[in-house]
């Protein structure tokens, strides 16, 4: 069989394929055995139908276009084994597969041309050498006693309060249910319920951050009994896509005022919340705690740095299978992180929102694929590996660590090699580069919309409240 390659744009190969006779008659011999002792034809038994009636009951152009079908597939897998071609996702047709068949004729040859995804050629230049600037995380010896606090206001007992309109740092208890409203909207026209968008005796902590922007306003000042209107719009990063940037009003009715109640700050305040003994071991554990927090966000802050840099030296054609591929991949994590938090995938993952999560999803495919093939090429490049012996050594530790949980022992090995793969190829560039540690704050990173992955960190619940996120550190561990 005669293959011509042709290099194509996207990290393609077209084939030209020149299929034989024998393989063109072949294929069309079959599709008539195949016909013949299964066509269940009255009048003939099986396996005894004459190809006249076969053809006249099936007609010449569909049992070409049977045979063809099949006579393509073989040919691409042939000529992929032949040239030693490593495909990525399927084949794609580049003939007219209707022109095709009217070319058919069984036992003459037939050329066709297709087309497959290959692994692209990457190209890395100037990856040593740089200046870098990077934000290095600084231990701020206000963070225990913050913790402290936060930690207090967690085990506060909740004094119902009388007399007086709710107030920032009250808890209220309330009703309240969400309606969509739009610009331009006929006022007899009845509004659209939001969906979760409802809830009866909820507490809302009445402090910035804890709901949509307005809410928590709208309730201070709101007297026991009281009901109310309350406008709000929904902000466009607003991790439930449908929802972002429209305008809603909720309903709310104040139903109870409760305050916290502070516990002291002494020794059984730190055996309540750790297993710590005393108040001076517990911030001592907290200082340890946070000083390897900033060390650790120094470090991460200088992967991003390099990698960042890294992927600005790449140049590599990507092919759509590998990005779509990508995309899949992220889209499958997002949902199984939501899946764990409890959320209705079904509900989150609509015919509807995938286009638009694949789409919004591209960029950071593009960039995550771009970051992996030019790790691999300086890996390949300098000869970095990692010892077997490495991975074992990691392996053995996490699967200590995770002893009650059902873990694939082989899919952990493949993650571990990798990431320690890329702590070596970062280290080496890290080596072989110059980098100044500024304040933290002082670099000005470029907002970017999020991804389905950052969804997931801050999963939508059709107006539930959005906490502050919560401190790393976790007294006593």
């Amino acid at each position: 069989m005669k293959v011509t390659q042709e290099k194509l744009p996207a990290s393609q190969i077209g084939l030209e394929i020149e299929i034989t006779p024998e393989m063109s008659k072949k294929a069309y011999e079959q599709v008539f055995q195949d016909l013949t002792r299964n066509a269940n034809i009255p009048g003939f038994r099986k396996g005894k139908v004459p190809r006249q009636v076969l053809l006249g009951r099936f007609g010449s152009l569909r049992l070409k276009a049977t045979a063809l079908e099949e006579l393509i597939q073989d040919a691409v897998k042939q000529a992929l084994k032949q040239e030693s071609i490593a495909p990525i996702g399927n084949y794609q047709l580049r003939s007219s597969f209707e022109e095709l068949v009217n070319q058919y004729e069984p036992g003459k040859p037939l050329t066709f041309f297709a087309a497959v995804d290959v692994q692209p050629e990457a190209q890395v230049s100037d990856y040593t050498g740089w200046n870098l600037k990077v934000e290095e995380g600084k231990y701020d010896a206000e963070s225990v006693d913050k913790f402290l606090e936060e930690r207090r206001k967690e085990q506060a007992t909740l004094v119902p309060v009388e007399g007086r309109p709710a107030q920032m740092g009250d808890i209220a208890v309330v009703d309240f249910t969400g309606r969509l409203v739009s610009e331009g909207e006929d006022e007899s026209a009845t509004p659209q319920e939001i969906p979760g968008g409802s809830a009866t005796d909820f507490q809302v902590e009445l402090a910035e951050g804890k709901f949509i922007a307005g809410f928590v306003d709208g309730i201070v000042g709101m007297n026991p009994g009281e009901s109310k209107e309350v406008s709000v719009t929904f902000p466009e990063t607003y991790a439930e896509r449908s929802l972002g940037g429209k305008p809603a009003v909720f309903t709310i009715t104040l139903k109870e005022i409760k305050e916290k109640e502070l516990p002291e700050l002494n020794d059984d305040f730190a055996q309540e919340v750790s297993d710590m003994q005393t108040l001076e071991e517990l911030r001592a554990n907290l200082e340890t705690r946070f000083k390897e927090q900033a060390e650790k966000k120094t470090a991460a802050n200088k992967e991003q740095a390099i990698i960042d840099e890294l992927v600005k030296h790449v140049e590599v054609d990507l092919p759509a299978t590998l990005i779509e591929q990508e995309i899949d991949a992220m889209l499958t994590q997002t949902a199984m992180q939501m899946s764990n938090q409890g959320f209705d995938i079904k509900k989150l993952f609509t015919q509807e929102m995938i286009p638009q999560l694949r789409e919004r999803s591209r960029e950071e495919a593009i960039e995550r694929i771009k970051r992996t093939i030019a790790l691999g090429e300086v890996a390949k490049r300098e000869s970095l590996s990692v010892e077997p012996a490495e991975v074992d050594a990691k392996v053995k530790e996490l699967m200590a660590e995770l002893k009650d949980r059902d873990i694939d022992p082989e899919r952990l090995r493949a993650y571990v090699e990798e990431d320690l793969l890329k702590e070596k190829i970062v280290k080496w560039l890290e080596e072989h580069s110059t980098l100044e540690l500024v304040p933290e704050g002082s670099l000005k990173g470029s907002e970017s919309e999020s991804t389905p992955e950052e969804s997931a960190e801050n999963p939508p619940a059709s107006a539930t409240p959005t906490t502050e996120p919560e401190t790393e550190a976790t007294a006593g561990e």
